[in-house]
């Protein structure tokens, strides 16, 4: 938010320079994040000074230029060559020195030198108004009345004032700063000045001669509506100190009226908005929305098809503006305008910010009616608005005001106990103290006790509501700085470091999926109801939902990563991306009862090809496998072990998710579920291809890492290889072919692995077969065939006895 230095100026004594004013705001928790010059004119005219025209003579070479001599305060008088034709002797004239840089109105910066014109020689030039960009005239030199001596800067003469801008990072809860009041509030509190309020003493109805009716039929988008008419009016370009106020915070100007409006929204925070009274039909302005799908036209000329739950401000036949946000085309301040209406009104913000975000129109206005304004605001901005209008534009005030306010918002009432203020604080603060920076806050102390008082907080402070809020306000003001650090404050903990680095881990984690192909995203903790809805038993608890969403799209935070990286897919996917491995560590929410839970998870998301297509050989599309091998790898690279798995469709919880797939277990508890998506889920983001998902516990994760690590002797002695068939039922998995293995022999086993599955006609309906390899060794001798050969009987008689095998010879 760009705030003017000289508009602060305006309204509270400010002796301090900007830099001070910068410190004191960031002080108060209005982080000043730059200060600029702004120069009143490009340039400042450095270098321009006044001068006068001793002599002037034809040059004998050319019959449009003259010869002159000009003083301009230094030793001896410069000859200057100059080709206007009302240059005489005697005149006080503007005279840029060699040097000099020129930006023209309209033109290219240019800088005087030294010269010879016609064989005479020139030490300067004699300016015209537009040469110094100060008007657009070039019918002659300027011609001053003036009693200044000689080389007295121009800018003097033309008054110039430099201004600052200063740059503030407003967080979204400081809607009660985004004006120069605001700010001047909070300097207001912190250096004990009061604030110049612009009078609105002189507002007056001239006559009555353009009244409407004027209706809210929406009283709970709508609290309060107010408004008046005018007419008599001259459309017409701003006056220079209206242009200049709204250029130093990076407006451009348009019109006096509609230049007023931005003006008073940001001197005041009040939005408001100027209809052209001959496009309000039927002499009504209805305050309502309208039917689903509506076609409006807005200011930008585009065409924009409203919702049901879109405030609109409407004459007796059509929509004239989208309320709070954005006008119409149709019903817009032009040259042509000579009477108007001019709304001030107070809209709630979940309205406004949901019809914002629908349209994507951000506007100065909808920043702050969707963040909340001041409901008490209106008819002061309505009235100062007003006479500005008639200051720049004439006309009278032809209506009473009207202000529909059937509900008036109240103060709201926090208790505040002295004890906690002190707690929290760190000091006891001065009572008096207290009361004084509240109330330079316009918070009212009521039923004052030695142990606390009651704050009767103004409606336009939204963010304060709770008794810590008002000791933040004390805190922010008193200076965060004037806080001494305890004599007890200890610093010793800044050697201590935790056993298991949570960072570190990820960021190993993240390495090695890295290596491996995959890409990292970050994405948004919020989503929307409906992603839940259609996963509902896979859920932990109850949605976490936001009191002030800016959408229905973002209005819970997620319980799962799932759909976060299905939105990234489908993204990339429509950008013709379409071989993606993509991971996510983030965090999932959930609530049960009044509890809240936070938890950190990992996300692997593979679509598309794990091979592209080669001269050598086909793509091939990304399997099952291929995510099974990324999981491995991340587990191994942090030592841990899994003990046992399980298929998704045993796990009521998250088979919800997975049409198949498997849970790998550590000590019984589940560590990370893979599997392919089921194809109902993938078609709430718009993805046609198969989407394989893991989701890794990482909390748990972390609990399981040990940074000892254990190792073993290189083996001495050389390790076997044998191989069995096994025709199987197709219900067994490798899973229970390995682990049944690891039991049968627990000492020679070294390594399992499954090299080939197939299934066919010939082994029987129902039946597959695995051919699977096992890896023997002993670490104390060379295995002979006696002991090799006992231990593979044992391992078939287990698997014929457990699994129903048939050894294929």
């Amino acid at each position: 938010m760009e705030i003017s230095y000289k508009w602060l100026q305006d309204l509270i004594d400010l002796p301090e320079s900007p830099e001070e004013v910068g410190k004191i705001l960031t002080g108060t928790g209005l982080e000043v994040e730059g200060i600029e010059p702004i120069e009143a004119i490009p340039g400042g005219l450095q270098g321009v000074v006044i001068g006068e025209v001793l002599t002037c003579e034809k040059h004998p070479e050319a019959d449009k230029l003259s010869l002159t001599t000009v003083d301009v305060g230094q030793p001896a008088p410069l000859n200057i060559v100059c080709g206007a034709s009302n240059v005489a002797a005697g005149q006080k004239v503007i005279v840029a020195l060699v040097g000099a840089t020129l930006r023209p109105t309209g033109g290219e910066p240019f800088t005087i030198k030294k010269a010879k014109i016609r064989g005479a020689a020139s030490e300067g030039m004699i300016c015209a108004e537009d040469e110094i960009g100060v008007g657009t005239s070039h019918a002659g030199i300027l011609v001053l009345d003036t009693d200044l001596p000689n080389g007295t800067p121009a800018a003097n003469y033309f008054g110039l004032e430099d201004d600052y801008g200063i740059e503030i990072g407003l967080t979204p809860n400081r809607a009660d700063a985004a004006s120069h009041i605001g700010v001047a509030r909070d300097l207001k509190a912190v250096l004990g000045r009061e604030i110049r309020w612009p009078s609105v003493d002189a507002f007056k109805v001239d006559n009555q001669d353009f009244s409407l009716s004027v209706t809210v039929e929406n009283a709970e988008a709508c609290p309060r509506y107010a408004g008046l008419t005018m007419t008599g009016l001259t459309v017409k370009e701003s006056p220079d100190w209206l242009k200049k106020r709204l250029q130093a915070i990076g407006l451009s100007p348009i019109n006096n009226v509609v230049d007023v409006t931005n003006y008073v929204l940001h001197e005041l925070g009040q939005p408001l908005h100027a209809f052209d009274g001959d496009a309000i039909a039927g002499r009504q302005v209805i305050v309502k929305t309208v039917a689903e799908g509506t076609p409006f036209f807005t200011l930008d000329g585009v065409e924009r098809k409203l919702a049901a739950t879109d405030l609109m401000i409407c004459n007796a036949e059509e929509p004239m503006c989208i309320g709070g946000v954005f006008g119409g085309q149709n019903s817009g301040v032009s040259e042509k305008t000579t009477r108007l209406f001019l709304e001030s009104a107070y809209f709630s913000p979940a309205w406004i910010r949901k019809t914002s975000q629908r349209h994507g129109l951000k506007t100065d206005a909808s920043f702050r009616f969707e963040r909340g304004t001041d409901p008490n605001m209106p008819l002061y901005a309505l009235k100062r608005a007003a006479l500005l209008i008639q200051e720049v534009a004439g006309g009278q005030v032809s209506s009473d005001i009207v202000d529909l306010y059937p509900t008036p918002i109240s103060d709201r009432t926090v208790a505040v106990r002295y004890r906690n203020i002190d707690w929290l604080i760190g000091i006891q603060i001065d009572r008096a103290e207290i009361q004084r920076i509240l109330e330079s806050l316009d918070v009212q102390l009521t039923d004052r006790t030695e142990e606390g008082f009651s704050a009767q907080i103004p409606p336009y402070r939204v963010d304060v509501e709770r008794e810590v809020d008002i000791i933040e306000e004390i805190l922010r003001i008193y200076g965060l700085d004037n806080v001494p650090l305890s004599d007890s404050l200890k610093t010793d903990f800044l050697s201590e470091f935790p056993e298991t680095d949570p960072d570190q881990l990820q960021a190993r984690a993240s390495q090695v999926l890295a290596a491996n192909g995959f890409y990292e995203t970050i994405t948004n903790s919020l989503t929307r109801p409906a992603l839940h809805d259609a996963i509902r038993p896979a859920l932990a608890g109850q949605d976490v939902t936001i009191l002030n969403p800016l959408s229905e799209e973002l209005s819970v935070m997620r319980q799962t990563l799932l759909f976060s990286g299905l939105e990234t897919l489908a993204y990339n996917l429509n950008r013709r991306q379409k071989d993606l491995k993509i991971f996510e560590f983030g965090k999932i929410y959930s609530r049960a009862e009044e509890k809240y839970v936070e938890k950190k998870r990992l996300g692997l998301w593979l679509v598309g090809n794990e091979q592209s297509e080669t001269w050598l050989e086909k793509g091939r599309p990304v399997q099952f496998h291929d995510l099974a091998m990324a999981v491995q790898k991340i587990l191994a690279s942090l030592r841990i072990k899994v003990t046992d798995s399980e298929p998704v469709e045993d796990r009521p919880e998250v088979s919800a998710l997975f049409q198949y797939g498997l849970t790998y277990r550590v000590n019984k508890k589940p560590v990370v579920t893979l599997g392919l998506v089921k194809r109902n889920l993938t078609k709430l983001a718009d993805l046609k291809l198969p989407v394989f998902y893991a989701d890794f516990d990482w909390q748990y994760i972390l609990k399981l890492y040990s940074s000892k690590v254990v190792f073993e002797e290189v083996p001495r002695f050389p390790e076997v290889r044998r191989d069995l068939s096994l025709v199987l039922d197709k219900s067994v998995t490798y899973d229970k072919i390995s682990r049944l293995a690891y039991q049968t022999e627990r000492k020679l086993l070294r390594d399992i692995n499954v090299f080939d599955v197939y299934e066919g006609e010939n082994l029987g309906n129902g039946k597959k077969s695995y051919s699977v390899s096992f890896t023997l060794q002993d670490q104390g001798q060379t295995l002979n065939d006696t002991v090799i050969d006992k231990t593979m009987q044992r391992l078939i008689a287990t698997f014929e006895r457990d699994l129903g095998a048939i050894i294929r010879k």
